[in-house]
């Protein structure tokens, strides 16, 4: 009998003793690896990356301190997002940290079931990407379009068609130009979009689309910017004005642009995660997060190169962005 109690005694002591363990790993850890996943290499989502381990930094969780992280890019490829999603939840990593809404929805798949949370940032519509519900929260960059149809207004008074080039697989793309559609007549203006696969249909594509418009509004379509070099340049010999959707993009030539500052967008996304990882909050529990305030980025150079001119009711918000 006494040998049966002092089985059931360190029974109960590695219970107790797990328990404890336990108990400690929920949400005190002081250290952490995450994986952050970006869909491709381009200016707003490099912001992205570095805004949010800003965020992370200012709550106390710092890269090379107490944090691990694991970066990895799709290079603007869904299946390499998939085997990049994968791959971190393989690891075990403490969290997933998704950067656009293809490597978003990659995340969230493969993250699925697995206890694994995932926090996302630059997605345009959570909702219509389906990740808006489950183990997974973050920022949506959805675009000021009402802001940007008063910007080209005002600087294009002739104008009446704008060009979309996006990507037929990118549903914050497709999101976006249904806002457009909605919005645009009430502006005078017709919307003429046009569709690619990948981006190599983009030099084709934006030769056809150039010579139906008057000038072109560029979205956050990743494929796109990923290759945005190229369309400003078969614009730029046909005098065709592109306007941007944030800084990056008119820094290396649109002429203008109502953005949002995606610097902002990563960090509050960072201390969504910290809360996360500190076991503050679920995933589950935090509702996707919307910044509002967009920012008028301006380049006088390109401008100037297209003949436009900013009326003054706008110049006094107007950021230049132009190396000199």
């Amino acid at each position: 009998m006494k040998k049966v109690k002092r089985i059931l005694a360190i029974i109960s002591l590695v219970f107790i003793s797990t328990m404890i363990v336990s108990g400690c790993n929920a949400g005190t850890n002081d250290s952490y690896t995450i994986g952050i996943g970006q869909f491709g290499p381009h200016g707003s989502l490099d912001n992205c990356r570095e805004g949010f381990l800003a965020g992370l930094a200012e709550e106390g969780i710092i890269e090379g301190e107490n944090l691990t992280v694991d970066y990895q890019d799709a290079n603007f490829d869904g299946g390499t997002s998939n085997l990049i999603a994968q791959s971190f939840v393989s690891k075990k990593v403490d969290l997933i940290c998704a950067i656009a809404t293809p490597m978003a929805q990659a995340a969230f798949n493969a993250a699925e079931g697995k206890n694994i949370p995932v926090i996302f940032t630059a997605v345009t519509d959570p909702v219509m990407a389906q990740i808006n519900e489950g183990n997974i929260t973050g920022t949506s960059d959805m675009l000021p379009v009402d802001a940007q149809l008063k910007l080209i207004r005002a600087t294009m008074p002739e104008a009446s068609k704008i060009g979309i080039l996006y990507t037929t697989s990118e549903v914050n793309s497709e999101s976006a130009i249904a806002v457009y559609e909605e919005l645009a007549a009430g502006y005078g203006f017709e919307i003429v979009k046009t569709g690619i696969s990948v981006a190599a249909d983009i030099p084709l594509a934006i030769d056809g689309l150039l010579s139906k418009v008057d000038c072109i509004s560029n979205l956050t379509d990743n494929t796109v910017v990923g290759s945005l070099p190229i369309i400003l340049e078969a614009a730029k010999v046909k005098n065709i004005p592109v306007f941007g959707s944030e800084i990056e993009q008119v820094k290396i030539g649109c002429v203008a642009a109502e953005g949002l500052e995606y610097y902002d967008l990563g960090k509050q996304t960072g201390k969504m995660a910290a809360k996360v990882l500190k076991g503050e909050a679920a995933a589950s529990e935090i509702p996707f997060e919307i910044i509002e305030e967009s920012f008028l980025y301006i380049n006088s150079n390109v401008m100037a190169e297209m003949g436009i001119s900013l009326p003054g009711e706008l110049s006094s918000r107007a950021i230049d962005v132009a190396e000199n």
